[in-house]
């Protein structure tokens, strides 16, 4: 399968934005100015629209437009009256903004330590986080790939506690054929440029199938507002805007085929890249649960590696190099009472590789040599 474009100059991005098709362009500018010429640029039809279409395909039966993919979370967890007091127990592996949704609902996060062949949640160091104080499980799909779920579903029961999704990552993920983000209480997305789907500014989105979370949400996001000037709720300011809604709206048709895409340069990275100094997190069971929004390998040599490989042309990332219970603000957090050891391993040994629609064959072929040659 070829890609739909092929990287520009001699370096190999993370991203390339100006890879894309000029159709595609032409597309969103022309879906800005009919957002420009409505005169409605809050909470309009494009996000009504776009609400609609993104809940279907979640397969859940609400979608609410927010700010972000942070404000998500927190409005998820407010929604469910989760705040001081309660625990909310996620991973230290993490962009900074899941833990921090966590703390300005007023919850505690509670750090669990991740598998290390996957760098997603491990059921068994959540259960050793159980506490009377829990009210939630904040599972993130790291990478792209859908984490855990059917044994956290089952720990959830049990404990009668909620699973809220962090979707950030995995636009698309389906596992036994049901979709990221309709597992959970809530599903929260962001759209922020670099996601699989992605607007061109800040953008998120709660996806629900209780018509009670549903409405708190859109009022939660909207002030706290439940009627013209009436607030029952104390709010926030995280509405969706009509023009990331509307570019979101073009771009959502061609999430299939990118999807198809970064699956394909995964496949040829798993079955080619050898080298006894690197190791690539486990493939998934089934092909559909993981949309590859990153493709992370670990090394010891990291420093070395990253230099090697942009030595011959090749960007890298780390995601994430200091794990949540190693920032400042978060050294007091409570967490799994055998300690974090593998998400600390994951941290300092973690990179990511180039692995989105808009390479071409030849770069992945050179990211293939690249990494074997080190």
């Amino acid at each position: 399968m070829k890609s739909m474009a092929s990287t520009t100059g001699t370096e190999i991005r993370m991203n390339d934005f100006l890879a894309e098709e000029l159709p595609l362009r032409r597309q969103m500018l022309a879906a800005v100015d009919e957002v420009l010429h409505s005169g409605r640029y809050i909470l309009g039809k494009e996000v009504e629209a776009f609400e609609r279409e993104w809940a279907n395909l979640c397969e859940t039966q609400f979608c609410v437009g927010v700010g972000n993919g942070m404000d998500a979370i927190e409005l998820s967890l407010r929604t469910l009256n989760i705040g001081p007091d309660d625990e909310v127990i996620t991973t230290p592996v993490t962009a900074f903004a899941t833990v921090l949704a966590i703390m300005r609902a007023g919850a505690t996060p509670v750090l669990a330590d991740i598998d290390p062949d996957t760098a997603m949640l491990n059921p068994e160091s959540i259960r050793r986080c159980l506490t009377s104080k829990t009210k939630a499980i904040l599972l993130v799909h790291l990478y792209g790939q859908i984490g855990p779920v059917d044994e956290l579903g089952k720990v959830a029961k049990d404990r009668n506690i909620h699973i809220i999704e962090d979707c950030a990552q995995a636009h698309g993920a389906r596992h036994n054929g049901k979709p990221a983000g309709s597992w959970g209480s809530f599903g929260a997305w962001s759209f922020y440029p670099t996601k699989n789907l992605g607007a061109i500014g800040d953008a998120g989105a709660v996806t629900t199938s209780s018509v009670e979370f549903a409405s708190k949400v859109r009022s939660l996001r909207h002030y706290g507002q439940t009627g013209l000037h009436r607030h029952q709720l104390l709010g926030l300011n995280s509405r969706l805007d009509e023009v990331q809604a509307a570019i979101l709206r073009v771009r959502m048709p061609y999430l299939t085929t990118w999807t198809e895409r970064r699956r394909n340069i995964a496949k040829q990275y798993h079955q080619r890249i050898k080298h006894p100094q690197v190791r690539l997190l486990a493939a998934p069971d089934e092909a559909e649960r993981h949309v590859y929004h990153l493709f992370v390998i670990t090394c010891p040599q990291r420093p070395e590696l990253r230099d090697h490989l942009k030595s011959h042309g090749v960007e890298s990332l780390i995601h994430y190099p200091i794990p949540a219970h190693k920032q400042e603000p978060c050294q007091w957090l409570p967490h799994d009472p055998f300690g974090l050891k593998h998400a600390e391993q994951h941290a300092e040994e973690c990179v990511s590789l180039p692995c989105h629609p808009g390479l071409s064959d030849g770069d992945v072929e050179k990211v293939v040599h690249a990494v074997n040659c080190f």
